[in-house]
């Protein structure tokens, strides 16, 4: 093993488990998250069943309780690279572009993930990273501070940027070798209580937009938030306020479903830190930006389900806004919307609503030679189990922000989105996440067909 390279998946996983305890210790208030959500978890399946048998077939089992993903804010394009270039040697790539501008956050983002349905099994981490858009910062003054503040820090450890090197020298690193490497990557990641600015500093961006203060005014992207996933959303953000963990006011994405959709998210709100302030005068203050959050994935869909999802939600958000007070009118508008958006999988698979992973059943009952798809379902030689969604929701990554920005955080923007500048920044194009969704079921089908001894003319259509 001391030649041989670790594989990326590997080092991937080890950098996950060193990220989790990290910030375990650091937030004790995530900690306890994270033991009512292994209590809701294991209640839900001891009354279910059928539950279990299909988080083992789909070695969903395995990922139970298992850190999903993290998030940061970078400042500086330059920064964006590095990240690009770390995060590759845990075989993490940009997938999608997220313009959060419309929503009052003066960021745009990617989620540098695993592409691979296998290496998403063998460890699903990702981490949502975004970068400050300076023009959003309001203030001329503000704007170039930022960027002179910014451009005097440096994110990564010489040490990590010459395993990064090596790596890309020699296509991978020794066991040694990636195990430093986690260590000395965790830097870049870890909070350090201190600002890099004075506390009148820190103030004047905090006051211009509570982000901004988080992403100048410190040595690093600090992680922060971690994800847990659950098996029940809406017993767990029960449970949290139960608890005293103080979660936001509602779930963000689409209303509790038998049959699951995108991405459901909710969190408890960002706790105090204390800080200590630049300057002669050793003040002290504190900072809030670091939470827990909590989530639960369903089927990725197709263009056509997005469009309809991204419609239904549109539409309750403009008749029902979750406001103060207002809470209950927005579930009740949300729940009465989405009775539109069909809640079964044969429904969804049959108006091309959600992308399905296909794999051989029943190979008795399968014609040889040519076959029809439908056929081959309907008689249990094909079996469809939906793909699940690996990506994010601007509108509900920016609810989640909000939430834990204070008033400060939801002030509008007038701004385009700008994805060229930044693939330019990052530089490389980020991957389009339904593209990999389309590989992925077109590919399933083949196999699956393949492994039947059947030719199917619907399998060239089966990428939507």
């Amino acid at each position: 093993m001391t030649d041989a390279h670790v594989p990326a998946d590997t080092i991937r996983s080890i950098f996950s488990a060193a990220m989790t305890q990290m910030y375990r210790d650091e937030v004790p208030r995530y900690l306890e998250m994270t033991r009512i959500v292994g209590e809701i978890d294991g209640e839900t399946l001891a009354r279910d069943a059928a539950l279990e048998a299909r988080l083992r077939r789909s070695h969903g089992y395995d990922l139970i309780g298992v850190e999903r993903h993290g998030a940061i804010r970078v400042g500086r394009p330059e920064e964006l690279a590095g990240l690009r270039r770390l995060f590759a040697v845990m075989g993490m790539y940009p997938v999608g572009y997220y313009d959060l501008s419309p929503a009052g956050v003066p960021v745009h983002s990617t989620c540098f993930r695993p592409i691979e349905a296998e290496s998403l099994n063998r460890c699903p981490f990702r981490i949502f990273t975004s970068l400050l858009r300076p023009e959003l910062i309001e203030g001329e003054d503000l704007r170039r501070e930022a960027q002179e503040i910014l451009s005097r820090r440096r994110i990564f450890t010489p040490r990590c940027l010459h395993l990064v090197e090596i790596f890309e020298t020699n296509g991978g690193l020794g066991e040694a070798q990636a195990i430093e490497f986690v260590h000395e990557a965790l830097h870049t990641f870890r909070w350090r209580g201190e600002a890099t600015v004075t506390a009148g500093v820190y103030e004047a961006y905090r006051k211009a937009h509570p982000l901004v203060a988080d992403v100048v005014c410190f040595p690093g992207p600090h992680i922060n938030h971690l994800t847990l996933p659950t098996l029940d959303m809406d017993a767990a953000q029960k449970a949290l306020a139960e608890r005293g963990l103080d979660p936001k006011s509602i779930v963000e994405g689409p209303p509790p479903r038998a049959f699951p959709i995108l991405l459901r998210q909710t969190s408890f709100k960002a706790i105090a830190e204390p800080v200590r302030f630049a300057g002669r005068d050793d003040a002290r203050g504190e900072h809030r930006a670091r939470f827990g959050e909590i989530e639960q994935r369903g089927a990725a869909l197709t263009a056509k389900g997005r469009a309809l999802y991204d419609r239904l939600l549109a539409e309750t958000l403009a008749a029902a806004p979750p406001r103060e007070g207002a809470i209950a009118d927005y579930k009740a508008e949300l729940k009465r919307r989405f009775a539109a958006f069909p809640d079964d999988a044969a429904a969804l698979r049959a108006q091309g609503l959600a992308f399905f992973r296909y794999a051989p059943g029943d190979k008795q009952r399968a014609n040889s030679g040519r076959g029809d798809v439908e056929t081959l379902l309907r008689d249990g030689a094909l079996i469809a189990e939906p793909i699940t969604y690996e990506d994010f929701l601007p509108v509900s990554a920016a609810g989640i922000f909000q939430s834990n920005l204070g008033e400060g955080g939801r002030r509008a923007l007038s701004a385009e989105a700008n994805r060229e500048a930044f693939e330019h920044a990052l530089g490389t194009k980020v991957a389009d996440e339904m593209a990999i969704y389309a590989h992925e079921e077109k590919r399933s089908l083949e196999r699956a067909l393949a492994a039947l001894g059947v030719i199917s003319p619907m399998a060239e259509n089966a990428g939507r």
